[in-house]
């Protein structure tokens, strides 16, 4: 017999397992819509050759974000509804929120350039185009040390129950 717990440890194993690729769907399509794919012959590996094509890239990068944006948006809501109450933020937790933060902001206004043609400066996209890459290596480097170390994104809330 399934409990609650057992079915909703599985679906969060399911969101983080969906997370982790998708992020790496993300990584892969922003580096190849720079030609380094094409430029270092990585496309010309058999089955490779979608990520020298800026068009399918660029299409799987937005199809990505809005995944990642939705993911987001349900890990936020459910940690500002349920889980606040007993966990908190950690303090890597809030270094991947505001880094993961400064991503999509930075993104939003790159799709906004890119689909409704607002004419942003040249310095304003160069700068946004660092930003966002910026802190895309940023997090990763972030994750990937996290991982190693095994910090959570929240922890207990038991210093503030026994004050």
């Amino acid at each position: 017999m399934k409990t609650r717990s057992n079915t909703t440890a599985r679906s969060q194993r399911k969101l983080n397992y969906a997370y982790g690729l998708i992020l790496f769907l993300l990584a892969l399509t922003g580096f190849a819509q720079m030609p380094i794919f094409k430029r270092y012959y990585i496309a010309d590996i058999p089955g490779l050759g979608w990520l020298a094509e800026f068009y399918t890239t660029h299409f799987l990068h937005y199809l990505g974000a809005a995944a990642i944006l939705a993911i987001a948006a349900y890990f936020a809501a459910e940690f500002f509804l349920v889980t606040r109450k007993y966990r908190r933020l950690s303090a890597s937790g809030g270094v991947r929120a505001a880094i993961l933060l400064g991503i999509i902001v930075s993104g939003i206004l790159l799709v906004i350039r890119n689909t409704f043609f607002v004419p942003f400066s040249p310095q304003v996209v160069i700068v946004l185009l660092l930003a966002h890459l910026g802190l895309t290596m940023a997090f990763l480097l972030v994750l990937l040390y996290c991982r190693l170390a095994g910090k959570p994104w929240t922890v207990p809330r038991h210093e503030e129950a026994q004050s």
